[in-house]
């Protein structure tokens, strides 16, 4: 599911990976905003609220919220950047990149808020908002804007739209693509909410605080993991049925010699 691009990306592979994203995203957002009261996934409304601060001529403190536009605005430069930049490279699963840095944002930020007191919460959200500009650009480039899983309003957008056209059949008369991607974006916001219920439940029921942060970032590294291997384990089947292939057309050869 991190591999796959273009022609040979199917909806189960869009559907595996929105659904962990998406559910990594609703846990980091309710974090943040149970930790800083503060959206930590998308920018809407600190774009609002920045531009409330320029018409107030109130410059100074509009700065923070352009901040945190600026670092989501880097993140989502920073992965396809290094996307990019590593194209070429065959051996290099170039989509893992932006994933690992999320995950290390993630588990540090957990980690470190077991030792040290938070007195720059400002420098954590923008830290936050970089790892979802990180993560939102990469599941954009990979299932080419197929997917997104920070944010929902565009998510209930196109769910409307499509929703409208299974309406008019004669119009719209793909209706198997109608249905797949309605599919696909009820799992984004279904595991958008299981992920913020989860996050919820972890950061105050179970008081793990920031620490809810290093659980996303495992189920991030976990999934991972169990792609790489399953794609090794893939490879190996396919190595090993084109092996069997060439050796009995080597037999075949063989044989029809022996014959001649």
């Amino acid at each position: 599911m991190f591999r796959h691009q273009g022609k040979s990306r199917t909806l189960q592979h869009n559907l595996r990976i929105a659904t962990i994203l998406s559910f990594v995203a609703g846990i980091v957002n309710v974090t943040g905003f149970l930790s800083f009261k503060q959206l930590t996934t998308n920018v809407t409304g600190h774009f609002a609220l920045f531009i409330n601060d320029v018409a107030n001529f109130e410059f100074w403190k509009g700065t923070i919220y352009f901040l945190y536009i600026f670092s989501y605005f880097f993140g989502s430069f920073s992965s396809s950047f290094l996307i990019e930049k590593y194209r070429e490279n065959k051996k290099l699963n170039v989509f893992v990149l932006p994933t690992i840095i999320e995950c290390l944002i993630l588990i540090t930020i957990g980690l470190f808020s077991n030792f040290i007191v938070i007195k720059s919460p400002d420098l954590i959200i923008c830290l936050l908002l970089f790892a979802m500009g990180l993560q939102n650009s990469f599941v954009t480039k990979i299932s080419n804007a197929v997917v997104r899983t920070t944010h929902l309003t565009g998510l209930f957008t196109d769910l409307g739209i499509d929703v409208s056209h299974l309406m008019f059949p004669k119009l719209h008369p793909h209706r198997d693509i109608l249905k797949a991607n309605i599919k696909l974006r009820i799992f984004i916001i279904a595991f958008f909410f299981i992920g913020g219920i989860v996050g919820g439940f972890l950061y105050s029921t179970l008081d793990w605080k920031l620490n809810t942060l290093i659980f996303g970032a495992l189920i991030l590294l976990l999934s991972l993991f169990f792609d790489d291997f399953r794609y090794q384990l893939l490879k190996k089947r396919r190595k090993n049925k084109m092996n069997k292939i060439a050796k009995s057309l080597t037999n075949e050869k063989a044989n029809y010699i022996n014959r001649k």
